[in-house]
């Protein structure tokens, strides 16, 4: 018995010998206020800007107004269960997501969460959602496309890896197709996508997943998403985690190409969030920084130089107008911080010219810089031919017969491109298909063929090629230009089609 007391007093003794807690410092404060996905923190002096905070029910916060006596935080999530009085902890974490391979083929909120329902996304790396865009020595020139298989973009307006091209328009006129054929179009590219949903429906993010499923897009997409019924703060994040999963990648040397859907949204929310946040007001109730706010997300699209990685970001910003009014502030704002943009008119879109670019409105400050070899052979002359069209239209509405042959020539010749830029939905189409049909409009090969029958016409050069010249396709695709000997093949092949068609 002796024996067993001295065992659990020698127990006792070795337990308080190394009794001792380590002491933890934690920097602690307390909502005084909450309401509309905002609360106010008194007590973390030393919290940073963009910081993430942690509230009950592991419920983040963002840091962003950082005054004297107080911290206006916008709640990352359902602030219903947070109430006056609750603890309120400094994380030292700057507002960051999850970055990596893991995240393809996933749809995602703007903090990295898995919103598809096929179980967690295992990632070890963050990214800052905040970060300083390359300088100019970190970068190059855009000289390399992103082949979108749009006829209509890759000829007149084309976008270059490291551009940032807007595409704006009316609501209905065909912004987000135009995206989302560009996607579907990289299929093989090694060119990795992001999506990035601002203020959607849920059910137009689910039907976009779809999609791209459908199309095998998935593969080498990653979707971003803040939806309608989500709060402020998670919109106005959601394209800078976009960018910062984007980025990742770009330094690895790799070619990234994001979608932004769209920043009128993202700015309406920017603006509910500094009006909750008290800040000052300034035209259209829109907060003094909301210019800099999107330009310091789209500086952050680039090319960077070989020393640096050489990888790229490409940015297709949207931006919906109201009522075709591109002179509107947040649209104006987002133009001068652009490469071009591809505006798209309803008057088009209703005529059943899809997709519905205004060719005098559309630019791409890249230029041929952005386009292959090929497509500047061909784009020169379609360019200078829809220009002479769309300047002799408004003649040719007062009557065609007292203009001269060479004028209704061009308007003829007009019409037969504007039928030949149309194309239907989801159907992208390669860089030799479409240097084949563009040669054969601008050198005459279409001047015969009714307007009516151009888009049949179109189908049938198509498949006669597939079957009788799938070489020549697979030259221009392989050597990106339409050199001597190419020319004279393409040429018989055309004859010979048109002995063998018939209208």
């Amino acid at each position: 018995m002796a024996g067993r007391n001295q065992d659990i007093v020698s127990i006792i003794k070795e337990k308080i010998e190394h009794f001792g807690s380590a002491a933890a410092i934690a920097n602690v404060g307390t909502v005084v206020g909450i309401g509309d996905n905002i609360a106010r923190v008194r007590g973390l002096g030393a919290a940073k800007y963009n910081e993430l905070l942690e509230f009950p029910h592991d419920i983040m916060g963002l840091a962003l107004n950082l005054e004297e006596d107080s911290i206006g935080v916008a709640i990352l999530g359902d602030c219903s269960q947070i109430k006056e009085g609750d603890e309120v902890r400094s994380s030292g974490r700057v507002s960051e997501v999850p970055v990596g391979d893991n995240l393809i083929g996933r749809v995602v909120d703007p903090l990295g969460r898995p919103c598809d329902g096929k179980g967690p996304i295992k990632t070890e790396k963050t990214r800052p959602l905040e970060r300083v865009a390359p300088n100019v020595v970190q970068r190059q020139s855009v000289g390399t496309p992103v082949q979108t298989g749009i006829k209509a973009i890759d000829s007149i307006t084309p976008i270059g890896r490291g551009q940032r091209e807007l595409i704006i328009g009316d609501r209905f006129t065909g912004k987000t197709a135009i995206a989302l054929d560009t996607i579907i179009a990289q299929k093989g590219e090694n060119l990795t996508c992001i999506y990035v949903a601002i203020g959607q429906k849920t059910a137009k993010v689910a039907q976009v997943a779809s999609i791209l499923e459908r199309f095998g897009a998935m593969a080498h997409t990653i979707i971003v998403t803040a939806n309608a019924s989500d709060p402020a703060p998670l919109q106005y994040i959601a394209p800078f985690a976009g960018c910062a999963m984007g980025e990742e990648f770009m330094e690895q040397g790799k070619d990234v190409l994001i979608v932004y859907d769209d920043l009128y949204k993202h700015a309406w929310a920017y603006r509910q969030l500094s009006l909750l946040l008290r800040r000052p007001p300034g035209r259209e109730a829109y907060p003094g920084d909301i210019f800099y706010l999107h330009s310091r997300l789209l500086e952050r699209a680039a090319r960077l130089a070989p020393e640096y990685g050489g990888g790229s970001l490409t940015a297709l910003p949207i931006i919906e107008t109201q009522a075709g009014d591109m002179s509107a502030y947040i649209p104006t704002n987002v133009i001068s911080i652009t490469d071009g943009q591809i505006y798209l008119e309803p008057d088009l879109f209703n005529a059943g010219i899809r997709p519905a670019i205004n060719v005098g409105l559309s630019v791409s400050r890249v230029g041929g810089a952005a386009q292959r070899k090929a497509m500047r052979q061909v784009a020169g002359q379609l360019r200078l031919e829809l220009a002479q069209f769309h300047e002799l239209e408004s003649f040719a509405e007062f009557g065609t017969e007292e203009l001269d042959k060479t004028t209704r020539d061009q308007l003829e010749r007009g019409q037969r491109i504007t039928e030949i830029l149309k194309q239907p939905q989801y159907s992208p189409v390669s860089l030799g298909k479409e240097v084949i049909i563009l040669y054969a409009v601008t050198n005459g090969y279409l001047d015969d063929v009714p307007v009516d029958r151009v888009v049949t016409w179109e189908k049938a050069l198509s498949s006669f090629m597939d079957i009788n010249y799938p070489e020549l396709e697979q030259t221009i695709n392989t050597d990106k230009e339409i050199k001597a000997e190419l020319e004279e093949r393409l040429k018989t092949a055309f004859l010979e089609f048109k002995q063998g068609v018939t209208y």
